[in-house]
């Protein structure tokens, strides 16, 4: 048993090694086939030997597609207070000179860095273990996503090396890269789900997502700037900053020490241009007085340290001229207006067009045709129409106006109550409806049928093969081969991703479907509580309200779906095709009612096993997960670490608190 001990000790030092060299240094040494099989070989030691259970395993690393019930929330040790904000190098001049000033006589570096454009977090660790993650919410206090952050592979989950205090912080920005930024706003676009605008609305958007897989997925990053604690081993902040790099904390190559006015204005013009080059999106400078002592001498304002200061990049914009505005169908029937530009060069790359979302967008901004458009970035991935320049427009110019009908089928359009959207209603007579729907029920995390893209889909509707999901299952070799560019061995393999499908999840099957707004979170929360196609089919809205984050919108939205015979006709066809219709048996062994009616908190930090699994022990054993403390709470499962605020209101409420060895005995 000690030498399967070592065995995982030894796999989950080696795994933290390989995760630090690959998303820190950016220079793996093992190929990705090795380190997944130390991987499997660690997550079978750990099924078969649970009593070296440890909630820091890099198998954590996954998170878990469980929803959480909301987050806790705690008090900052430290508040998290902003930055006062410059928008010149002399605004920045100005603020070294102040700060020379009041420290008469006194040598004053300063320490350049990178403003990192994410969302901020504030990280605890304990004898090198990480305890808990905060967001930096109001200042004062803000939400426990520890789960959620233990999916960040930059972030250390055990430090590395020496030196570290038994108790800190450290604080730093959750962030999006670009590339992983792109490919989920290419994937919520498939899927006719609103863009993200920038990487920083996607970072804070993920990070506070109920179900870690999801987080995990996504592909979040960290840099640290800030190293908070009693024992720290060094007086100045730059020297904190390479000792945390040295703990295996990924601290931004950019981070400079500064001696000179005339070296700050170098960084300034410096990185001005060499940020366009990063791999995340940055939106300015910060600035910090290097030395601990000096801060302190310095002090605060209300809202922010007197010994730092941000230098914000003025956002680039260009002016072009407007081609037309074209109108796009998507494949729920909702109407996009998009400009078509003269191609112009913007923060590196050339803009063309620029999407001008809905009509009551289009026509605040008063466009008129041939205008001449201003188009900014700044922080934004996604071009963005921000103005027009009314000196340049011609007197007999006409404004631009939202067209009544369906771009493809002429149908007149119609209102989303409450909403700006237009919708083309033809739905099932609409070539890009139906053409998009078919696209999204091959895409990889629906069906993921191989071979089958947006251009293959509409040559199979074009030569009259395809009008829904289910005749895709009705093609010949023949047919495909009938198709331009298709041979035997193209239009085998589509008909050997069709006969892989049938092996997809119920979950997944549910989201292809494109029922409107039944994404892939809601997709798996429908799947788990109805448990087959036709037990939803038959739920009313009133019914399927009572599904765990199914509201009015999305319920109504399901019935109407279901309520079209040409959608029920489609389901019956791919079930006659062997499409998987149902969730598979549960093992009905593992549950019981020993909790049955009773609600329970959960808060802490656990060893045993993670909060997410505590709260499937809870459900499967008749129990209820709730997120706050109230009269109507049985019990309160604590781990190390709960929130002081909840101890105070369990202890006042006389509500019994219990760790994991009691919870584990109840249930056993």
């Amino acid at each position: 048993m000690e030498s399967i001990r070592h065995r995982i000790e030894k796999l989950r030092n080696e795994l933290n090694r390989h995760n630090h060299n690959y998303y820190v240094l950016n220079n793996p040494t093992i190929s990705d086939i090795e380190f997944d099989t130390m991987m499997k070989e660690l997550e079978a030691l750990e099924r078969d030997h649970p009593e070296f259970d440890d909630p820091l395993s890099p198998t954590r690393r996954v998170g878990s597609d469980l929803a959480a019930k909301g987050f806790e929330q705690e008090l900052h040790e430290h508040p998290m207070l902003s930055l006062g904000n410059t928008y010149s190098v002399g605004e920045v001049d100005d603020f070294v000179r102040h700060c020379r000033e009041a420290l008469p006589g006194e040598e004053v570096a300063i320490v350049g860095e990178l403003k990192f454009d994410g969302t901020s977090i504030s990280l605890l660790y304990e004898n090198g273990r990480l305890v808990r993650a905060i967001t930096r919410g109001d200042g004062v206090r803000g939400d426990i996503v520890t789960d959620n952050v233990k999916t960040i592979r930059s972030i250390p989950l055990l430090l590395q090396g020496s030196g570290w205090p038994d108790r800190f912080e450290i604080r730093g920005e959750i962030v999006l890269p670009w590339k992983a930024f792109e490919r989920l706003n290419a994937e919520r676009a498939f899927n006719e789900e609103p863009l993200f605008a920038n990487p920083r609305n996607a970072a804070s958007g993920t990070l506070k997502m109920q179900n870690s897989a999801e987080v995990a997925r996504r592909g979040l990053d960290a840099c640290l700037y800030y190293l908070i604690g009693d024992n720290l081993p060094f007086g100045n902040h730059f020297d904190n900053m390479m000792a945390a790099r040295s703990w295996g904390f990924k601290i931004s190559d950019a981070m400079t020490l500064l001696h000179s006015t005339a070296e700050v204005d170098a960084f300034i013009s410096h990185w001005d241009t060499a940020r366009r080059e990063l791999p995340v999106a940055t939106d300015g400078l910060v600035f910090k007085v290097n030395s601990l002592r000096q801060q302190l001498n310095l002090g605060f304002t209300a809202k922010s340290p007197r010994w730092a200061i941000a230098y914000k990049f003025p956002a680039e914009r260009a002016l072009t001229r407007l081609r037309s505005v074209s109108f796009e169908v998507g494949r729920s029937g909702i109407i996009t207006p998009v400009a078509n530009l003269e191609p112009v060069l913007l923060s590196g790359t050339v803009v063309k067009r620029a999407s001008l979302h809905n009509q009551d967008i289009m026509e605040s901004l008063d466009i008129h045709d041939n205008d001449m458009l201003y188009v900014e970035k700044g922080g934004e991935i996604i071009p963005k129409i921000t103005g027009v320049d009314l000196k340049s427009r011609t007197p007999d110019s006409l404004p631009v106006r939202f067209r009544p009908d369906c771009p493809s089928c002429g149908t007149t359009l119609q209102r989303i109550p409450g909403e700006a959207a237009w919708i083309c209603p033809n739905k099932y007579r609409c070539t890009p409806q139906i053409t998009g729907r078919v696209e999204h029920f091959v895409g990889r995390r629906m069906m993921n049928i191989d071979g089958i893209g947006e251009e293959t889909v509409g040559d199979l509707f074009n030569a009259g093969l395809i009008k829904n999901a289910a005749d895709l299952y009705s093609l010949s070799v023949n047919d495909l081969m009938s198709l331009p560019g298709f041979g035997q061995r193209s239009a085998e393999r589509i008909l050997q991703g069709l006969d892989e499908s049938r092996k997809v999840g119920f979950e997944r099957v549910i989201y292809a479907l494109s029922i409107p707004f039944v994404g892939e979170t809601v997709a798996k929360k429908l799947a788990r509580a109805t448990r087959s196609i036709d037990n939803l089919m038959s739920l009313s809205a009133e019914a399927l309200e009572q599904i765990d984050d199914i509201g009015p919108r999305i319920a109504a939205s399901i019935t109407a779906f279901f309520a079209e015979q040409t959608n029920r006709e489609m389901i019956e066809r791919l079930r006659s095709h062997g499409l998987q219709m149902e969730m598979p048996p549960e093992d009905e062994s593992s549950r019981s009612d020993r909790l049955a009616g009773k609600s329970i908190v959960i808060s802490g930090t656990f060893t045993h096993h993670s909060r997410d699994q505590y709260k499937e022990m809870i459900e499967r054993n008749g129990g209820k997960n709730v997120g706050s403390i109230s009269k109507k709470t049985d019990y309160i499962l604590a781990g190390d670490n709960m929130g002081p605020a909840k101890l105070e209101k369990a202890t006042k409420l006389g509500i019994p608190i219990i760790d994991e060895d009691t919870f584990l005995s109840m249930i056993s």
